[in-house]
């Protein structure tokens, strides 16, 4: 088993160039089944992307991945597809369940395990299977698995989420891309990354407008062929290593970036007292001494991200004063707190509420991950520490961080693996 080593109290400053983003590089994969030749640019080589590969190339597409270039080209050929995702590859990545909406709308059956991932919360999926449903799929749930199909296609409709779900209103939009007629999609989920995806299926020939939380879907009647798309960056890495440099950063500047995505974190971090300068395509965080307490929720994009609550909560402990942070997205999702508490933070969990009283000096000490955002969290901790930080289970870390140690290292961070 594979360990993080992390000697901490050292000040880093260099450049950190920001990888594709995982969760918009997810879902177009799966949409990738709806074309008959893609190359995709700006992919991150993290482990989730290679389980979805895996799985699309189980349902019977050609997949070449040019790691050198982080490119991949994907064909289906319309040979031999299995409209099956099987537990084995959908019980890690939650992701996996994202071929639904694909393979119903094109093949007009599909059987999805349901998904497992990350220990975060349940994270059901009834909010897919509601808008599939109202798209015309007649479903079952048996032995574990989904069991859909739409024997006479799926057909457009009027779909009001009741309440706001990245992975369901991806599903949707990705049943409904053929479907037969118009859908309207209302109380969508906004982020960046589905907008990605949208951007990839209009270059496919779909027609998809978007007004606020309301979509409108024209279904497809002619896939474009051989298109190519370039992946947006991963918005949470950069949150992750921007709250790095505040926390032992001299000078960091991060490149291939917008800005404007991350407005909303970059005020967060400013009200803080993070010293940065905020450009189009870059920011530059330099040496920050005196950070602020602040009370902030999570919520739906363009809110603070539930995917960087733990990893501000290590800020919040060299904050003078008390801070909280509310969890109002998943039920679970505070599994970093012993840990962080074991290396010296004071935290108490009241509800759904962390109460942060700091500053508090952390020392390292041998600790354990427990989903992806809660290890990273811990290797924010372990580079502001004293002593030395052992991090188990690091596989976590590896389902979304592309070149984690590389990056740390080249800013001066003493971190290996082992």
């Amino acid at each position: 088993m594979q360990k993080l080593l992390i000697n901490g109290k050292k000040e880093l400053s260099g450049k950190i160039s920001i990888s594709g983003s995982k969760n918009a590089t997810l879902p177009i994969l799966a949409a990738t089944i709806l074309s008959d030749q893609v190359k995709l640019k700006n992919i991150p080589l993290v482990k989730d992307i290679f389980t979805m590969v895996e799985l699309l190339k189980f349902i019977g597409l050609k997949v070449n991945v040019l790691k050198k270039k982080n490119i991949i080209i994907i064909q289906n050929l319309d040979k031999n597809i299995k409209t099956l995702a099987p537990y084995r590859l959908v019980k890690t990545m939650r992701a996996g369940v994202l071929v639904l909406g694909s393979l119903l709308t094109k093949y007009k059956k599909a059987k999805i395990s349901l998904p497992g991932g990350c220990a975060i919360g349940t994270r059901p999926v009834n909010l897919h299977l509601f808008a599939l449903k109202k798209l015309g799929a007649k479903i079952k749930i048996k032995n574990g698995y989904i069991i859909a199909e739409a024997k006479n296609g799926l057909k457009g409709a009027n779909i009001t989420f009741p309440s706001i779900s990245v992975g369901a209103t991806e599903n949707a939009i990705l049943a409904a891309f053929s479907a037969n007629g118009k859908t309207v999609l209302r109380n969508c989920a906004i982020e960046p990354e589905i907008k990605d995806l949208i951007k990839f299926l209009n270059l496919l020939g779909g027609k998809i407008k978007t007004q606020g939380r309301k979509f409108e879907i024209y279904g497809c009647t002619k896939v474009k062929k051989n298109i190519s798309h370039e992946v947006i960056f991963d918005r949470i890495e950069l949150g992750t290593y921007m709250i790095a440099a505040a926390l032992v950063g001299k000078k960091i500047t991060f490149n291939k970036i917008n800005s404007r995505v991350i407005q909303n974190e970059i005020n967060i971090l400013k009200k803080m007292g993070v010293k940065l300068k905020s450009h189009k395509s870059s920011i530059e965080i330099l040496k920050s001494d005196n950070i602020k307490k602040i009370n902030i929720s999570t919520k739906p994009y363009p809110n603070f991200p539930t995917d960087l609550q733990a990893q501000l909560m290590v800020l919040m402990t060299r904050a003078h004063g008390t801070s909280k942070i509310k969890e109002s997205i998943f039920e679970n999702r505070f599994m970093h707190v012993p840990e962080l508490k074991r290396m010296g933070a004071n935290i108490e969990i009241k509800n759904k509420t962390a109460i942060i009283k700091g500053p508090s000096k952390l020392s390292g000490a041998e600790v354990m991950a427990t989903d992806l955002r809660a290890s990273v969290s811990l290797v924010l901790a372990g580079l502001v520490a004293e002593n030395r930080t052992i991090i188990n289970r690091i596989y976590h870390l590896d389902r979304g961080y592309e070149f984690l140690e590389k990056k740390l290292k080249n800013c001066k961070a003493r971190i290996k693996r082992i």
